[in-house]
């Protein structure tokens, strides 16, 4: 099923015949970025924007893929913060986001002499509130993944058949995902957040999410971590280090990592 929507995403490229592809590093851009180097060779080209919401780990990531493929990658500066509207955190802070950011993208493909410009969602990004999307409509922006039909499993699966270390890699958001809606965003608080969440990954946790409420920090790991986090001396340093990145208390969210669990105030 899944190799018949292969199939469809290769043809939709193949059509395009030269495309920007917006590339995070993550586990979508960067198969979508594999197949269009597949299909469309030297016509491709990967564009990652640096800002103060995309933790540089990602940006390093991003860079090493592009390098080791043969892939020409352009680093630009976005900063969302740029935009009064967007510091103040309204629920369609996304969409504030990509209009900002693919607005700019869209300025680089034009200067390099491409019409088409994709970025990678797939079908399960319908089930969330996803503003952003409103954005990309407007824009024009191509998305294959969501028009093959194929999902976030399917595309980990079809990763692995690649080869691509990809495949299994956590699922990861923009940092001002991590405060809640109507609290101002700030540098210094992105700062906490991805200083938090790096530790955490460096002590060998996948999949974290470190959201910040004032002093408060809202630890979620995935229910098979949920056991290594409470080990004492895991609790005792991690409380002692986030302490000193600025939070007075650290709490772990019961419920463990869920995606989108800033949203569900407000669905």
């Amino acid at each position: 099923m899944y190799h018949d929507k292969l199939v469809l995403l290769k043809q939709d490229l193949e059509s395009m015949e030269k495309v920007l592809i917006a590339f995070s590093g993550g586990v979508d851009s960067t198969f979508l970025l594999k197949i269009a180097q597949d299909v469309l060779g030297e016509n491709v080209i990967a564009v990652t924007a640096r800002s103060a919401t995309f933790p540089e780990r990602e940006i390093k990531e991003a860079s090493r893929f592009c390098t080791e493929q043969g892939i020409r990658h352009l680093i630009f500066d976005c900063d969302e913060l740029d935009d009064p509207d967007f510091g103040k955190n309204p629920i369609n802070r996304c969409y504030l986001c990509k209009k900002q950011l693919f607005g700019k993208i869209q300025l680089i493909a034009g200067e390099l002499g491409f019409r088409h410009l994709a970025e990678g969602s797939n079908l399960d990004d319908l089930g969330d509130y996803r503003p952003g999307r409103q954005a990309l409509t407007e824009l024009g922006i191509h998305s294959p993944l969501l028009k093959a039909g194929l999902t976030k499993e399917e595309i980990r699966i079809l990763s692995k058949e690649l080869g691509l270390a990809t495949w299994n890699k956590p699922s990861f958001a923009c940092l001002s995902s991590r405060i809640p809606y109507g609290e101002e965003i700030t540098r210094e608080k992105l700062k906490m957040i991805e200083q938090a969440e790096q530790y955490l990954l460096g002590l060998g946790f996948r999949q974290v999410r470190v959201r910040h409420h004032g002093d408060i920090a809202r630890i979620e790991v995935s229910p098979e971590e949920r056991g290594k986090i409470l080990e004492q001396q895991n609790v005792e340093d991690i409380y002692e280090v986030f302490s000193k990145i600025g939070f007075t208390y650290t709490a772990l969210d019961l419920k463990g990592y869920r995606s989108g669990s800033m949203n569900e105030k407000i669905l």
